[in-house]
């Protein structure tokens, strides 16, 4: 039987709570025996703090290296914010990115029929919406030297090499292979120069992809087509600063944050965590959706450990749930017949797991 260790960093605030349901629906999937799954617990963000004063300590970044996958939960709170930067929670997560090499942010953003009241947007618009955004993480604006403020004016530095642009460009590619086979590169070509760079390198790549249909937007008209008519999208690829801002634009469609994972890929271990925050001022109530949790936990069997059946079973389970009318708090106005505490829709959707083929 195949043997995968798994980092656990269930982080601050609802974190614990919706990690916990997300190893609870692994455990289901495993049952079937066609892998073994053993975890081990770090700590980051404002629970590393609280013990040993760093929100990132050297145990958690060696722990993960040595392991074939990380799943996250949450960082952050009230608590820490008045922390120096560079001792804040959110610092940890920055630095463990950089550990683990990770220059690919996956965000799949697909809108369940049974919650298509749930959008804000139209039903028509949204119903059918599936589509991925790729982001490249670890370079542009976020990252680029020189940077400062001084005195009476700051400054960043928006940075890519061919390189970066390069490898960022074939996730997207080879994602989009196994999808509806179309690329829609979005940057700000028309003004920045580092734009027009990123374009010519993504044009240069789609020519090893012949089935793949490309497309290039600029950004502010990404913005507006992603609420007028998101499913004309099927591969949205983009820098940092703008995958930052339409990952996040695009995560509403569904209706609720709390339904939609993400991945960050392409170094030496990947790392999986829903989008949404750690809602503090929910904590500990169990009302926390996990299913942002439970559906990151599946793309870490897909994406890290290539056990894509089991994938596909909480994909199902996840969409089973929903359509038999399971709903946690934030949902309970849309086609509810029964409400849940975070523990129990973590159940149902482990049982309903466990039971796929």
């Amino acid at each position: 039987m195949k043997s995968y260790k798994i980092a656990v960093i269930k982080g601050d605030g609802i974190g614990p709570e919706i990690i916990d349901e997300a190893i609870k629906v692994l455990d289901a999937v495993s049952v079937k025996k066609e892998f073994e799954l053993n975890y081990e617990e770090y700590l980051m963000g404002g629970a590393a703090i609280d013990i040993t004063g760093e929100p990132l300590p050297k145990e958690t970044i060696e722990g993960c290296l040595n392991s074939d996958a990380v799943l996250f939960g949450a960082i952050g709170g009230e608590k820490w914010d008045n922390l120096p930067r560079d001792k804040r929670p959110e610092t940890g997560l920055l630095k463990l990115r950089e550990a683990l090499g990770v220059f690919a942010n996956i965000r799949p953003v697909t809108v369940y029929d049974e919650l298509t009241e749930a959008s804000t947007l139209k039903e028509s618009v949204v119903k059918g919406v599936d589509l991925t955004v790729v982001r490249e993480l670890t370079g542009g604006i976020y990252f680029g030297q020189p940077r400062a403020i001084e005195g009476d004016r700051a400054y960043n530095t928006m940075v890519y090499t061919k390189e970066e642009v390069e490898r960022i460009a074939r996730v997207a590619f080879d994602i989009a292979m196994k999808r509806n086979k179309r690329v829609c590169s979005v940057d700000k070509a028309n003004v920045l120069e580092v734009s027009q760079f990123w374009r010519e390198i993504v044009q240069e790549v789609a020519k090893d992809y012949p089935e793949v249909s490309l497309s290039h937007m600029y950004v502010d008209n990404a913005a507006m087509q992603l609420v007028r008519d998101p499913k004309q999208f099927d591969v949205i690829l983009t820098g940092n600063i703008f995958g930052d801002i339409l990952s996040d634009e695009a995560s509403m469609i569904s209706g609720s944050i709390g339904l939609l994972p993400s991945a960050s890929i392409g170094g030496r271990v990947g790392l999986y965590e829903p989008i949404h925050g750690s809602a503090p001022d929910i904590a500990g109530q169990g009302i926390a959706n996990p299913i942002a949790a439970i559906a990151s936990a599946s793309m870490m069997l897909r994406y890290s450990l290539g056990e894509e059946k089991a994938a596909n079973r909480i994909d199902n389970a996840i969409k089973r749930a929903l359509r038999e009318g399971y709903r946690t708090k934030d949902l309970s106005a849309f086609g509810a017949k029964e409400v849940c505490s975070t523990s129990e829709m973590g159940s149902i959707i482990a049982q309903y797991a466990s039971e796929g083929s």
